[in-house]
């Protein structure tokens, strides 16, 4: 998963016309460390769909203030530089509750491209 580190990247990654999927994340918080033996293999499975990258919140603190990044690992789907939809809880997130969160993403991103 690429990883960005300066707020220049990310708005040019999530500027492009493919759907791509940030994961707010931080080296200290065990929920984001939770995810970490399945999400490769999340991310290969649905490479054909979407372009999933990984920030880290505290690398990154003006951006994540200002995409209002409270709890994490927070996931946030854009297209074309819009937010379409974002997956926060101060749960910890399953492998399906992830599953099901990209899949709501990629069908957003459909929808959004057939009324254009």
């Amino acid at each position: 998963m690429q990883r960005i580190t300066d707020e220049a990247a990310f708005r040019e990654q999530i500027a492009e016309d493919r759907l791509t999927v940030a994961i707010f994340k931080t080296t200290w918080c065990k929920d984001c460390h939770f995810i970490d033996p399945f999400i490769a293999d999340v991310e290969a499975a649905y490479a054909d769909r979407l372009k999933m990258v990984e920030i880290d919140r505290d690398d990154m603190e003006a951006l994540c203030s200002e995409l209002n990044i409270l709890g994490i690992p927070s996931f946030i789907a854009f297209r074309k530089g819009e937010e379409l939809v974002r997956f926060v809880s101060k749960l910890r997130k399953t492998r399906e509750e992830i599953e099901r969160f990209l899949d709501r993403a990629v069908e957003v991103s459909a929808a959004l491209a057939s009324n254009k």
